[in-house]
């Protein structure tokens, strides 16, 4: 590995790591309320199944939507619509969609074990998913609305998952 591509890691993940410790902060310890143990043991069990419904009920769409794409993304860029528009726009929500699932579904074996490294997967793509809604414009409230939501829920139950 480069010396510059280690640099480049290192601070993507000294980012993440405080953008964790902030979260931390935020949503579990100065939480106005905290989620009670057996609903959290209930989130713990059911999250594996839910994110492979999701998978599975997405996977079309996001293929219907890759020949969307394909199909209309050439007729909106000569549109001279540009940036934030449809084509655009679609394109980038389809690669955050896109990356954040192949995220949750490979973190499924280890939210099955209750595995550290998986939460943090999990973590990871609520990460994409949030930068692709910022990035698409159109959708700048709704990804932020939904990342705190889904933020306070992951990290509330942040201590059922270990090493």
């Amino acid at each position: 590995m480069t010396e510059e591509k280690k640099e480049t890691k290192e601070t993507i993940s000294g980012a993440t790591n405080q953008l964790e410790a902030i979260l931390d902060e935020y949503m579990v310890k100065k939480a106005p309320f905290a989620i009670p143990a057996e609903v959290k043991e209930f989130i713990v069990k059911i999250s594996p199944y839910l994110i492979i419904l999701f998978a599975i009920m997405s996977l079309p769409l996001i293929l219907g939507a890759i020949g969307l794409t394909a199909v209309f993304t050439p007729f909106a860029m000569m549109g001279g619509y540009g940036y934030g528009s449809w084509g655009f726009g679609m394109i980038i929500s389809l690669i955050a969609t896109t990356i954040s699932l192949i995220m949750e579904v490979m973190a499924v074996p280890g939210l099955f074990k209750r595995t550290k490294a998986s939460w943090k997967l999990v973590f990871f793509a609520s990460i994409v998913s949030l930068i692709g809604g910022i990035l698409t414009v159109h959708g700048i409230f709704g990804a932020i609305i939904g990342a705190i939501i889904g933020w306070y829920i992951l990290f509330q139950v942040k201590d059922m998952y270990k090493n």
